[in-house]
């Protein structure tokens, strides 16, 4: 039954199948599918394909060679580039022709018109193309735009596998013949299995060749020896560069003119290019001869020869301008301009020695020698705005603002230094007033404020706004302004004929002082460093100085002691031989308390504050300025006890060396405090009691006082034994208590070594 064709009336069902379910490939096992190993099909029926009869001895589908032989090395896939990325700008070119009938010339009846099909591999498009003759009198170009061209009336198109040499192509009712086709075409087609026949010939248009027979040979002259496209192709953008004058000021509203000569080595021609002045008063017309052949004698032309209508050619001229004719201090003619040569550039010159041999001159000077010119006189200020806004109105027909340091004001933006001020008063009731002078450091004004004193009648605000304080007795073309220099204490400035004393500044001052030391004299810093140190506002400088003159002291001691990481204790008991011991003994103890006692002394403080609190100012001062009284720095002993105090490294007396030690062992058993073991008096082992196993896992705690040797007592035991039964029972956490008073007997001899 399987044999039968499947058609109406031959198809079976079996009778026996009453469950036509379809069962599911997939069990849900977690919310995850899992397939099935063995599944059966319609209606519970076994499926032919996981039936074992129907596995043959070489089953193809069920054979894997992979697991007899292993699985061989794949090639890597190339990769896959669509079609018009493989094929882009590649192009099948064939020529071809195609007749057109002329029905209306008694001379020709057809004409062969050669042509291009060039076909478009990315998107299977093809254009017809006639390439241009001169003269042909026809319009040539493009013939058929590129686009699919259909094949026949069923929609098809013309398919790069249809082109072949030797056919015709029906493209829009007109039938092309092609005769070849260019080398990237035949190659194409070769790998793609078709072979293109051999190119024929192009057939001759009857008229063209008619023509040409007509057509008489030219009579042609000998070509001169000059190769015309060798000196193009050798001499082509190499220019010979002159720079001329013409003297015209012989002739009325005549001048000295300059121009510039260009002499062209590949054609030899001339051109002659005008130099363009500022206010020279005439029209800038670009060029006074175009490029062309310039004769030497421009007149000698036969009297019959028609100037009028024709103009000169080689043969009515005599000679030419030539390269070696154009020579620094010689004269040419241009058209009946005489010219004179004055200069040449760089490459005219090494053309000149290097082709020709001939040393250029140097160049000549035709500068005229200018009259001397007297400065322009500024008039004098009349006293309306600013001396600098005043100034632009004699620079420029239209003022302009004046120009202002940006850089200056953004860097010093909101920057005033503050001082203090009193009149020099004549009157008695000025003597109280007082002002404040505010300098800007981003323009150099000034502005003086006076503050309201409470019931004296005076209200205060504002004095003079901010504007540039000139010096008395400065020019009034070039003024000399007020700068900080001229600020110090005491100094007396004179502001719209009232003179001002200044007594005092912010520490600010100071410090901009400090930090542009330069832009000021050094008696100026020393006024102002005077009268900050009396006022008592370098306080915190000279605790800085005192601090890191101690450091310093402090790193140079421990440079000299410390060399190689030991106690200063230790060094001194080197030195004078002293053993461990002999610690212990009075006479020992009085050296090394004598040698502490000079050690304290050695790092007393013995700094000498300077007379101002600060580091002098190493500048030689002609005139020195000192106002007012300084203040007393001599060192006290108020000040010795403050600065003394400090010690650049402790040392432990020897009750600290005792209370250090029995913390340690505080820290060790700390165990025994916390009541988690507890301590077992027992009687010290006699020795000549054998060592037994017992006793060699019995553990001790030895304590010692600090002077014995720590060989003696290293180990960390778990029990306490002292010479006295009865204290040992009284002061059983006697270590936990440090406070207490301790008197430890010595160690219990205790041999560790068991043989």
């Amino acid at each position: 039954m399987s044999g039968l064709p499947k058609l109406p009336g031959f198809s079976f069902r079996d009778p026996t199948i009453s469950n036509f379910h379809l069962s599911q490939t997939f069990n849900i096992n977690n919310g995850y599918k899992i397939p099935k190993i063995a599944y059966s099909g319609i209606g519970n029926k076994e499926l032919d394909s996981n039936s074992v009869k129907h596995i043959g001895g070489n089953d193809p589908i069920r054979y894997d060679p992979s697991l007899t032989y292993g699985r061989c090395k794949t090639k890597p896939l190339p990769q896959f580039l669509p079609h018009y990325a493989l094929y882009d700008q590649k192009c099948l070119t064939f020529k071809a022709f195609f007749k057109q009938s002329v029905v209306e010339s008694p001379l020709e009846f057809y004409r062969v018109r050669p042509v291009n099909i060039i076909y478009f591999l990315e998107d299977d498009t093809i254009t017809v193309i006639e390439p241009r003759v001169q003269n042909s009198g026809l319009l040539q170009g493009k013939i058929v735009r590129r686009s699919k061209i259909p094949k026949y009336d069923d929609g098809s198109f013309w398919h790069w596998k249809d082109l072949a040499i030797g056919k015709d192509f029906a493209f829009h009712g007109t039938v092309y013949h092609t005769v070849d086709c260019d080398l990237f075409t035949r190659e194409f087609m070769a790998s793609q299995g078709l072979d293109m026949a051999d190119p024929e010939e192009m057939p001759h248009d009857p008229y063209t060749v008619n023509r040409q027979l007509q057509t008489m040979p030219k009579v042609t002259k000998t070509p001169p020896a000059d190769d015309k496209l060798r000196r193009f192709l050798e001499y082509d953008g190499k220019i010979l560069k002159f720079k001329a004058a013409w003297d015209d000021r012989e002739n009325e509203f005549g001048e000295l003119m300059k121009f510039e000569i260009l002499y062209f080595l590949s054609d030899d021609t001339v051109c002659v290019k005008n130099v363009q002045e500022e206010n020279s008063g005439r029209d800038p017309y670009p060029v006074l001869l175009r490029k062309t052949k310039l004769p030497k004698i421009y007149t000698d032309t036969p009297v019959t020869y028609p100037a009028i209508y024709l103009e000169k050619s080689d043969a009515e001229v005599t000679e030419y301008y030539q390269p070696k004719d154009f020579l620094i201090g010689n004269t040419i003619f241009v058209l009946g301009r005489d010219m004179m040569l004055y200069d040449c550039d760089k490459f005219t010159r090494n053309y000149f020695r290097a082709a020709l041999g001939i040393e250029q001159k140097p160049a000549i000077d035709i500068k005229e020698p200018q009259p001397a010119v007297s400065p322009p006189q500024i008039p004098p200020h009349d006293g309306l705005g600013s001396l600098e806004d005043s100034l632009q109105n004699t620079l420029t027909f239209i003022p302009k603002p004046p120009r202002k340091d940006v850089i200056k004001q953004i860097v010093n933006a909101n920057k005033h230094l503050r001082y203090e001020m009193k009149m020099d008063a004549v009157h008695p009731e000025d003597t109280i007033r007082r002002f404040i002078l505010l300098y800007s450091l981003s323009d150099g004004s000034c502005k003086i404020q006076e503050p309201p004193i409470r019931n004296s009648g005076i209200l205060g605000g504002k004095y003079l706004r901010s504007t540039l304080l000139i010096k008395p007795g400065s020019d009034a073309l070039n003024p000399e302004l007020y700068t900080p220099v001229d600020f110090y204490i005491g100094a007396t400035i004179l502001v719209c004929g009232q003179r001002f004393i200044i007594t005092g500044a912010d520490l600010y001052v100071y410090r901009y002082m400090q930090e542009n030391s330069s832009k000021f004299p050094c008696e100026v810093i020393e006024n102002m460093r005077n009268w900050m140190f009396s006022q008592g506002y370098l306080k915190d400088d000279i605790d800085d100085l005192v601090k890191e003159n101690l450091e310093a002291q402090k790193k140079s001691d421990e440079g000299v002691i410390d060399d190689r990481r030991t106690t200063d204790f230790e060094k001194c008991l080197r030195e004078f031989n002293v053993t461990e011991e002999s610690t212990h003994s009075e006479k020992d103890k009085q050296k090394q308390d004598k040698l502490l006692q000079e050690y304290e002394d050695s790092i007393k403080h013995t700094y000498k504050v300077p007379p101002y609190g600060v580091l002098p100012v190493n500048k030689e001062c002609a005139y020195p300025v000192y106002i007012g009284q300084a203040k007393d720095l001599s060192c006290t002993e108020e000040i010795e006890g403050k600065y003394t105090s400090y010690t650049p490294k402790h040392i432990d007396t020897p009750e600290e060396i005792v209370q250090k030690y029995y913390a340690g062992v505080l820290k060790d058993q700390q165990e025994i405090c916390d009541g988690r073991y507890p301590i077992v008096c027992t009687d010290p082992p006699s020795k000549d009691m054998p060592c037994n196993e017992t006793e060699e896992k019995q553990r001790f705690l030895r304590v010692t006082p600090p002077d014995i040797p720590s060989e003696a007592c290293k180990m960390k035991q778990k029990t306490v034994r002292f010479e006295d039964n009865e204290r040992c029972a009284k002061d059983v956490n006697d270590l936990c208590n440090l406070k207490k008073e301790k008197t430890h007997c010595d160690c219990t001899d205790y041999s560790r070594d068991c043989s």
